[in-house]
Parts: structure tokens; sequence; C-alpha cells
């Protein structure tokens, strides 16, 4: 938590707004992975 955030987990366990910033950076790195995931498919298909 502490190196991937810069948060102890004391903190985003007691503070909300900390928590929500936190999880709102993860929904947008797992979108982000999604996306480049999906890009390396469709250069994979048309590929061959």
């Amino acid at each position: 938590m502490q190196g991937a955030h810069g948060v102890s987990y004391a903190v985003y366990s007691m503070k909300h707004d900390v928590r929500m910033q936190v999880e709102k950076k993860r929904q947008e790195e797992y979108l982000k992975s999604q996306q480049v995931l999906a890009n390396l498919e469709r250069r994979r298909i048309h590929s061959y």
C-alpha cells in the first residue's frame, strides 16, 4: 500500500477520502491496463 499509493494502511483504513482517492486511482489504472491489453490483442489478430 505504501509503495504503490504513498499511503499507509492505517491511514487508508481510517480516512474515507484517502480510501476513495486510492480506489479511484486503482480503477483508472485497471481501465488503462484493459485498454492496453485490448490494443495488443487487436495487433496480434491483425498480424496473422
